[in-house]
């Protein structure tokens, strides 16, 4: 691993001059309450509304923005399963500079496809070896600037802007809720929250197949998930938490829960029934925890459903074996 600075935590002032320089680029999404529910009230932070349909963009954007301009215009590159990839390419495409994305090998299509249509070039890879890449910050025949898609202070102050928003629009909120893939999320909003000096719970969300946020919570360490495996909630959940992404997790984030994919499904189902929103399977995973009780009964409760990046034939497949007559 090359040498780098200690991991810290944005601080409020970085976090409003991140969402400064994005605001040209990324969307300030809507708030809205999930009908339906009163244990506890649920309100919907509608990520899959920015122009990739991922909360990734805002990172992206105030990371390239903040890179010397004599290295961004070498180009910039990052590593993937898709909606960090389309961020990057989104956002190199607005600065005028080429972008590269290593991509894990089981994305979706459909995340590859709008990658190509951004303009990135991607080079596949199997995930060890792109998880590997990502604490090497290097991958063989690929130049330019990396954008680490979550270890990267610039990149979690731009996802901080979640945060803000949230507590702007719904200032009694009790607990916010996120996926945690590499933890880039839940820790920039966690920061907003801190720096804010809110009296609010931040809970991180993973699936029964990739959870080693919460084994890292329960042991008090980085740690590795031992039976990982791949699933349909491709953009969430890895094979272990960083000890750079832990040491900025247990400052700011309270615990993560864990739910089965069932209740994703279910959560994906509802969300769409209910709110006419398609979220991708981590895009669901807080209104699942939600909804199982399992964020507690006190609300209001915010769920950040940070992406919608799903193939329209695989959510039908996966919402119909969770019908409701």
């Amino acid at each position: 691993m090359p040498d780098l600075a200690p991991p810290r935590i944005p601080t409020l002032d970085e976090i409003r001059i991140a969402a400064e320089r994005i605001a040209g680029t990324a969307v300030r999404t809507p708030l809205i309450r999930l009908e339906g529910t009163s244990h506890p009230e649920i309100w919907l932070k509608l990520e899959n509304l920015q122009p990739i349909n991922a909360f990734k963009l805002r990172g992206a954007a105030n990371a390239i923005a903040c890179l010397p301009e004599e290295e961004r215009a070498l180009g910039v590159w990052t590593i993937s399963a898709g909606n960090a990839g389309q961020g990057v390419a989104y956002a190199a495409r607005q600065a005028g500079v080429p972008s590269t994305v290593v991509v894990i090998e089981t994305a979706p299509e459909t995340k590859l496809q709008r990658m190509r249509d951004l303009g990135a070039k991607l080079v596949k890879a199997p995930f060890d070896v792109c998880w590997e890449a990502m604490e090497a910050r290097r991958f063989p025949g690929v130049e330019g600037a990396f954008i680490h898609p979550f270890d990267n202070d610039d990149f979690i102050a731009g996802n901080a802007t979640i945060g803000l928003e949230i507590l702007e629009d719904l200032p009694q909120v009790k607990t916010i809720s996120g996926a945690i893939g590499g933890g880039g999320l839940t820790s920039g909003i966690g920061a907003a929250v801190r720096g804010l000096d809110a009296d609010v719970r931040v809970v991180g969300a993973e699936p029964e197949s990739a959870a080693p946020a919460a084994r890292s919570f329960a042991r008090d360490e980085a740690s590795v998930f031992p039976d990982w495996r791949a699933t349909f909630v491709d953009g969430a959940g890895g094979k272990s938490v960083f000890p750079r992404m832990w040491a900025r997790l247990s400052q700011v984030v309270d615990e993560s829960v864990v739910v089965t994919l069932d209740e994703v499904r279910e959560a994906m189902r509802v969300l769409a029934d209910r709110a006419r929103v398609i979220a991708e399977g981590a895009g669901a995973l807080p209104v699942a925890a939600a909804l199982t009780g399992k964020l507690g009964t006190e609300g209001p409760v915010v769920a950040v459903v940070s992406g919608g990046n799903i193939d329209l034939a695989r959510f039908a497949e996966l919402i119909g074996t969770h019908s409701k007559p």
